[in-house]
């Protein structure tokens, strides 16, 4: 197994990457593939993987057993839950997230792909675009993905023709361009016998594009947050009141995007309360400058009320406070999303009582119509809401900041996860409708 030195590591820049597909369209068998050709699987583990496959009467190691580590995974052939995979080459350093392909687990996928700057979107070339790729391409857009690629895969099972995968790969751009995915690579490949997948395919002579190693060490990373709106959600305020601090008051947490100096004039959300940066604490030591996403500890000229779930911002770049959220979400939940649940948002560091008050469409996959006002939304559904919550929140758009427009619906009797936002437009919507009064004590 070849190995990186720290300064090879340190110079390479890092990618967050996700694959997602159908059911038996071959994800894990990519990934282990990819890890395996690669050379990044350690010695044991292959052992592990030979042993297994032997066990189950496969001539060949399974790959997919790389990160299929669920026992229920391995007996099913499926990928139930996320698995999280590290590795590096010489350009680029990788994390890895093999979501599952069954309809039932595309929750999952947005897990995944929330933190994703690329996703692979595996196709069975013999079976083509299916609903289900069309429902992670719709996840794709919506969590704003800057990099797509369609990796047409078995086509050692379709006879290595050109004509299928230049079909899929047709109707499979088109449908994306028209969620709005702003590029989208395809790849043809054999994941089982290695086509195209880190080395270049002997069978696919009529194909010139790179191979998915290749186009993953070289795709640019465009995801600099430097320049983003500076954002600080707090943390946690820090007060040790001992006899060598006895006046320090810091203001903890991770940037969430930007970039904050001392002698910034910031304003506090949402009270609006504004004053100076005094000093930046970085791992103890005191810096004059800080970005994303270091956490720190900032202190303020003044002593104003900061608590946890504030958000810190510019002055000059805060964005507005607002009791009403409109936004498109994807169901994560069993029980289905109803106009007048009562629900916690948690955005950030803050939590707040609100009021689903309405839910003006749900997307269908098949040709991006909107069905309006449904009512509810089932799990793994993609619509439209409108919210109100109990507290002014400080939500940018999805679209100006991934991390600052994003939130997340919480049962309040038990904790559960219930929906995935995000602020703001991702797909046109009808025409809202007159809100109802809610008389049963959570009218904000």
């Amino acid at each position: 197994m070849s190995t990186i030195t720290t300064e090879e590591l340190s110079a390479t820049t890092l990618l967050r990457f996700a694959t997602a597909g159908s059911v038996d369209d071959g994800k894990s068998t990519l990934v282990g593939r990819l890890l395996h050709d690669s050379k990044s699987v350690l010695a044991d583990q292959l052992e592990a993987v030979e042993r297994a496959s032997a066990s189950r009467g496969q001539d060949a190691p399974d790959l997919a057993l790389l990160t299929d580590g669920l026992r229920a995974e391995r007996e099913q052939g499926i990928t139930i839950d996320v698995a999280y995979r590290y590795f590096a080459t010489p350009r680029r350093r990788f994390i890895l997230a093999d979501t599952p392909g069954h309809v039932q687990y595309t929750r999952n996928m947005v897990t995944g792909a929330s933190t994703a700057e690329l996703t692979v979107i595996l196709v069975d070339a013999r079976n083509g675009v299916v609903e289900q790729t069309r429902r992670h391409a719709a996840i794709a857009a919506l969590l704003r993905v800057p990099h797509v690629v369609l990796a047409v895969n078995k086509m050692d099972l379709a006879g290595y023709q050109e004509p299928v995968f230049a079909a899929i790969a047709e109707e499979f751009t088109a449908y994306a361009t028209e969620l709005g995915v702003p590029e989208v690579t395809a790849i043809p490949i054999s994941a089982l016998v290695g086509d195209n997948v880190v080395d270049p395919s002997a069978h696919m002579d009529w194909y010139g594009g790179p191979t998915v190693l290749e186009h993953l060490e070289t795709v640019p990373v465009s995801h600099d947050l430097t320049r983003c709106h500076a954002r600080l959600p707090v943390q946690y305020v820090i007060r040790p009141q001992s006899t060598e601090h006895p006046d320090y008051r810091g203001y903890a947490g991770q940037i969430a995007a930007g970039t904050f100096r001392v002698g910034d004039e910031i304003t506090v959300l949402p009270s609006g309360r504004s004053t100076t940066i005094t000093g930046i604490d970085l791992l103890g030591k005191p810096v004059d400058v800080a970005w994303t996403p270091q956490s720190v500890t900032l202190l303020l000229a003044d002593d104003i009320d900061i608590s946890r779930g504030d958000l810190i911002v510019p002055a000059k770049d805060a964005p507005a406070t607002t009791q009403d959220l409109e936004a498109t979400v994807c169901h994560v939940a069993d029980e289905p999303l109803r106009v007048g649940h009562r629900v916690l948002l948690k955005h950030g560091t803050r939590t707040v009582k609100a009021i689903v008050k309405d839910i003006p469409s749900r997307l269908t996959l098949d040709d991006l119509s909107l069905h309006p006002h449904p009512g509810r939304l089932s799990a793994n559904d993609i619509g439209r809401v409108t919210l109100r919550t109990a507290e002014p929140l400080p939500a940018d758009t999805y679209a100006d900041s991934r991390r600052t427009g994003s939130f997340i619906l919480i049962d309040p009797n038990d904790g559960t996860t219930l929906t995935a936002g995000m602020v703001g437009e991702s797909f046109a919507s009808p025409d809202p409708v007159d809100e109802q009064a809610d008389d049963d004590g959570w009218d904000f």
